[in-house]
């Protein structure tokens, strides 16, 4: 047998194994795109990615060939992507709104292999995922111009849902009329009551009317089936075009800046990880005078920084609140364990229903 032979009886040999790992290998991802699948996460990890690279090329001594088994393992991430973009095509994501609202952009930018299912409100689509109609709900937690969304901090509460990420994503507000509309015939303006707030001082300077609407795409369907010249809807390009509006102007939201933060809702609660540095908890103090000063202290203590703390009432009882808290670090880690087992003295009720790496910018 000569070298060549022998060499490719070598190669050969080695593939017959590559060919049992990579069907190992295979059945492993399958089991990971049904986790993300139940949990609400993205195909695409960066940090796990970087984290595999690294140690994977570590295994090389041989600096000629260490670059080749870079991309091999590259490509084997690659095509590990492709599969699980193929078994997420089942996946069911309910939003508030019709096709072309904020919330169905948000879902499809997160989760684009999944079936987008439009619900009419939050809550309908926060109970979809209760009821196991969906695998997932995305929701808005907050606006950077008009604040807080109540009803979605309720839900939190009251509900049974984790969330497993938060995305921020830009808002751009647009006016959209009917074909023919010109600004100057428009008298009225119809959308979200968040969309008008963004928009009040621009609504200002022409002197319109506003009319609310459940969301912006319904306003943006409903000024296209009226057909009328003198009401304008305020929304996304894409629900324009989706509903055959034109857009008459765009930006119109008064900041530049403005980002909706969406947060990812799930039946299951995501494993943790030593890489989470973000969380979500609910709480309520107990009816003793400084225990809410006492259970932002003991966050603090124990080596976590509160990024946002809001009140809501609980509507149980007249002046009764409970306290969304978003915080920096791991909640997970021993430190977390004893800062929650210290809160228990001072609140009522916890929950924690967040923990993520990061919030993500799309």
């Amino acid at each position: 047998m000569t070298k060549l032979e022998k060499a490719r009886k070598i190669i050969n040999e080695v593939d017959e194994q590559m060919a049992q790992l990579f069907t190992k290998r295979m059945e492993a991802v399958k089991t990971v795109a049904q986790y993300k699948k139940e949990h609400g996460l993205q195909v695409f990890d960066p940090t796990r990615e970087a984290e595999i690279i690294n140690n994977g090329s570590q295994r090389i001594n041989d600096e000629e060939i260490k670059p080749y088994y870079i991309d091999f393992i590259q490509n084997n991430m690659d095509v590990s992507k492709k599969y699980q973009h193929r078994i997420l095509e089942g996946m069911r994501v309910a939003y508030s709104g019709v096709e072309g609202a904020f919330a169905n952009i948000a879902a499809n930018k997160i989760f684009p292999d999944a079936k987008a299912v439009a619900y009419p409100d939050f809550k309908a689509a926060y109970k979809a995922v209760e009821k196991g109609e969906c695998d997932a709900a995305i929701l808005p937690i907050e606006n950077s111009f008009n604040g807080d969304v109540g009803q979605v901090m309720d839900l939190a509460f009251f509900g049974s849902l984790f969330i497993s990420g938060v995305y921020d994503i830009s808002v751009v507000q647009n006016l959209l009329a009917i074909k023919g509309a010109t600004t100057e015939q428009i008298k009225t303006v119809m959308s979200h009551p968040q969309a008008l707030g963004q928009c009040a001082a621009y609504i200002r300077k022409h002197g319109w009317d506003t009319i609310e609407a459940v969301n912006t795409a319904v306003a943006v369907k409903q000024v296209a089936e009226m057909g009328r010249c003198d009401i304008a809807a305020i929304g996304s390009a894409e629900a324009g075009e989706k509903f055959g509006l034109k857009k008459l102007e765009s930006h119109i939201n008064e900041s530049n800046n403005n980002t909706t933060r969406f947060a990812v809702f799930t039946k299951m609660q995501k494993l943790s990880s030593e890489n989470d540095n973000h969380f979500i908890m609910l709480f309520t103090v107990t009816n003793e005078a400084g225990s809410l000063g006492k259970a932002i202290s003991i966050i603090g203590k124990n080596g976590f920084n509160l990024k946002a703390l809001k009140s809501r009432p609980t509507k149980e009882l007249i002046w009764n609140y409970y306290f969304f808290v978003e915080g920096e670090g791991n909640i997970n880690s021993e430190n977390g364990k004893v800062m929650l087992e210290k809160l228990k003295s001072k609140c009522s009720e916890i929950k924690v229903i967040g923990s993520f790496e990061k919030e993500i910018v799309l």
